[in-house]
């Protein structure tokens, strides 16, 4: 099937159906826990096609392969990476077999259970390349296209996605999981999904398992504004529930069928079932849609740019954005020398400081002399990437410098720039199109500065004609004003706003300037970025690269944007005047006094590579190792689990904190034997695992470190962890508490086994559980002695648990 074949089943407004559940029908079948599910579908390979035929004879356009974890990284998990390629020809010839031409034979690509650097061990070239494996075997097998579902990391579904547009040419639609909360495990919203996808290649975006049908509703109204391919949806039967020991999805068909009716209403074109649907499921929903028509996607989406957590949408009539300066080392002899060095202290400082004082978009430039730039820039992007939600601007003059950056880039970054010069155009236009990204048109052309405002309108013009031939519209494209300084050109402002106007009213496109330029050589120089500012602004300018900490420009903006109607009720306004007020008030008080510790700051802001810097410092000044853990870091990552339960933080900056607060730990402890008077306490004793049958340990992992952070013991057994051995590792360890995790509904039942077998021997442990797919019901039901919703309550449960 070849794209535009995709496009045109779209096009017919008539609902594609998807089929249904897989891993719940195969447990039906008899499908054991802790067996590798590829394996165990060729071993029976009968009974799964005739379940996928089943789904074929209820209506389904397209039928799944089994091929959900048949990548090199899950099949190691069972000794089977030598048979990705073997393994997934075999699979798809399953589901040939079943739809028998009949249907749609969609190649489907899964997490790979690993993370990606900087939140695990392995970069991003790895993961491609092991989905390429699996992409190449699936496309020589014959399927028709390709589904990248179940994801919960942006960066991987990125991953995966690349690699199939760089094996082939078919279509890919691609899925998001979110939680009851709305976003994924690592911080990604529906919008922040879509738009990143879908510019980055998908054709078509979508979302699954997570829910039931009825939560995904206002999901699909709120980002079909936005979609500029179609929306598909693949719901849960509702949300398992214990019955007579089973794990069951009570929504029935009819239930289901009617709330697809309405996604199809508010905006998704494909559907289907996850968990606990059935092929009864899918005809029942065949028929409630019969002689129903979808909405097309847009043919615009608006002006967007993204980071891995966070969308900004540029309006033209919304208010101005602040594109921070700060992050290049031109001029910055401090940011140079640390640059040299390897440190990114003042990265960070630069990056946080202009976020705290209004930047809504960070420039990110890294050209100098004496370092890789490439490297580092590649460095400081998945640095930012991790610390700051902010979507980033990539400035260089290096087109290989700007590649290297938007494949690492997990969201879709804006470019800075691209001009009409012959190189910028054949080599550099190509990349920012291959990674969806936004660029900012910079009117120069080979010949250098335009000599007039007819010249640099000519070259808009020719440039947006030739982006045109990589899909790009005019939302796409930021235009640059093009400032010079009113030293050496008297008109420069005047000539500057003429583009700006003409932009706005005559092409409806966003524009951008760099302020400071204009005032260069002249004294007093803030005065003057800041009247020429309000001047843009009134004239219709979208952005500004400005440096954020100055008051008088940041005021200005907001006082222009008031004026210009850009600021509803003036509450931005307000807002700016009152945080003046209140930092005012508190420099005031705290002359003379320590206002933040360095120490709690690192771990607040995941500083890792100075924590033990920073402690050693500490214990100079005369601090002892037990007061540095008690008033410094056992404080902050307990404000850092304030910020992920306010959902201010997420898991990337989770991670980041505790393994900050890790090193500063394991520092410590040796010292804690010596440089202590108290006699040091046995630790309690806690038993991790992920249970028998499942092999998905991030979550796990991640409470692992953060009780560790806390000073228990904690013995680490690992995923997929048989009841026998986790009853044997408790009484070998005296264990005070059993944690337990499950990311899936066919492997939860397992921790029932476990609290059974604990108080079968009469162990003191308590069993604790948690996971994407468990509840507080749930624990009750089975009778664990506590469940917690992530690695932050985990460690308030365990404490509660023992008293402390």
């Amino acid at each position: 099937m070849t794209r535009n074949e995709f496009k045109s089943l779209i096009e017919k407004k008539e609902p594609i159906l998807l089929d249904g559940a897989s891993g719940t029908e195969f447990q039906k079948l008899g499908m054991p826990i802790g067996v590798c599910p590829e394996k165990w579908v060729l071993e029976n390979a009968d009974a799964v096609t005739m379940v996928q035929r089943k789904y074929v004879e209820a209506g389904s356009n397209i039928i799944y392969a089994p091929t959900f974890g048949a990548n090199r990284f899950k099949l190691g998990d069972y000794g089977l990476e030598d048979k990705v390629v073997e393994m997934n020809l075999a699979l798809v010839q399953v589901t040939q077999n079943a739809t028998k031409g009949e249907a749609l034979v969609a190649g489907n690509l899964s997490p790979t259970g690993e993370q990606i650097y900087p939140l695990g061990d392995r970069v991003l070239e790895e993961f491609i390349d092991v989905y390429k494996e699996q992409v190449k075997a699936l496309v020589q097998g014959g399927v028709d296209l390709f589904v990248i579902e179940t994801m919960m990391s942006l960066q991987e579904a990125r991953a995966a996605l690349i690699a199939v547009k760089e094996s082939c040419d078919l279509p890919v639609m691609v899925s998001m999981t979110y939680d009851e909360s709305g976003v994924t495990l690592y911080g990604t919203d529906p919008l922040t999904a879509l738009i990143t996808l879908q510019n980055l290649g998908a054709d078509a975006v979508g979302i699954n398992c997570s829910t039931g049908p009825e939560k995904m509703i206002p999901i699909v109204e709120k980002i079909k504004p936005h979609a500029k391919v179609p929306i598909f949806i693949k719901p849960n039967a509702g949300l398992p529930k214990m019955i007579d020991g089973t794990a069951v999805y009570d929504m029935k068909s009819d239930t289901f069928a009617s709330y697809c009716k309405e996604l199809i209403g508010v905006g998704a074109n494909i559907i289907g079932g996850c968990c606990g649907t059935t092929p009864e499921y899918i005809k029942e929903l065949k028929d409630e849609l019969a002689g129903l028509k979808t909405i097309l996607p847009n043919t615009k989406q608006g002006s967007c740019i993204s980071s891995e957590r966070k969308t900004v949408v540029i309006d033209l009539d919304n208010e101005t954005r602040i594109v921070g300066e700060r992050i290049n080392p031109t001029g910055k002899k401090q940011l140079q020398a640390e640059l040299r060095e390897g440190s990114l202290d003042e990265v960070t400082r630069f990056a946080l400081e202009q976020i705290e004082m209004g930047a809504t978009i960070l420039d990110v430039n890294v050209g100098m002399n004496g370092i890789d730039e490439k490297e580092m820039m590649v460095r400081v992007i998945q640095h930012l990437s991790r610390l700051v939600d902010v979507p980033l601007c990539i400035d260089s003059s290096h087109i290989d410098v700007i590649e290297a950056a938007l494949r690492v880039y997990p969201g879709r970054a804006l470019v800075n720039s691209i001009s009409l010069e012959e190189v910028k155009i054949k080599e550099l236009l190509p990349i920012v199109a291959k990674y969806g990204a936004m660029f900012v048109l910079l009117p120069l052309s080979d010949k250098g500065l335009p000599k007039n405002i007819e010249e640099k309108k000519e070259i808009i013009q020719t440039v947006l004609e030739k982006a045109k031939a990589f899909n790009y519209q005019r939302e796409d494209i930021v235009v640059d004003g093009l400032v010079t300084t009113v030293a050496t050109n008297a008109l420069a402002a005047k000539e500057t706003l003429e583009v700006i106007r003409f932009c706005k009213e005559d092409l409806e496109m966003p524009t951008i300037v760099g302020l400071s330029n204009i005032s260069f050589g002249l004294p007093n120089r803030s005065y003057l970025n800041s009247a020429f500012l309000t001047m843009a602004i009134a004239s219709g300018l979208t952005m500004a690269i400005a440096n954020p900490s100055s008051e008088l420009l940041m005021m200005a903006m907001h006082s222009s944007d008031v004026l210009q109607n850009k600021d509803p009720g003036s509450m931005r306004y307000i807002r700016k005047s009152s945080e003046q007020q209140e930092e005012q008030v508190a420099l005031a008080s705290n002359q003379g006094k320590e206002v933040k510790n360095i120490i709690f700051e690192a771990v607040i802001k995941g500083n890792k590579d100075k924590i033990i810097e920073l402690i050693k410092e500490g214990l100079k000044e005369g601090h002892t190792p037990k007061h540095i853990i008690d008033t410094f870091l056992i404080p902050a990552i307990n404000k850092v689990g304030e910020l992920f339960d306010k959902q201010i933080y997420f898991l990337p900056q989770l991670i980041v904190s505790a393994e900050t607060m890790k090193a500063g730990i394991e520092f410590l402890e040796p010292l804690l034997k010596t440089g202590d008077s108290e006699e040091e306490e046995k630790k309690p004793v806690v038993i991790m695992a992920t249970v028998e049958g499942d092999i998905h340990d991030i979550g796990k992992n991640l409470v692992v470190l953060m009780l560790k952070n806390y000073g228990f013991n904690v013995v680490d057994l690992g995923k997929d962890v048989s009841c026998e051995a986790i009853v044997e590792a408790a009484i070998e360890y005296n264990a005070d508490i059993i944690g337990l995790s499950a990311l899936m509904t066919t492997t939860m039942m397992q921790m029932k086994k476990v609290v059974k077998a604990v108080g079968m021997e009469k162990l003191k442990a308590k069993v604790i559980i948690g996971g994407a797919v468990i509840t507080e019901s749930f624990a009750e039901e089975i009778g664990a002695d506590g469940y917690s919703k992530d690695a932050a309550d985990a460690v308030n449960l365990v404490k509660r648990l023992l008293n402390q």
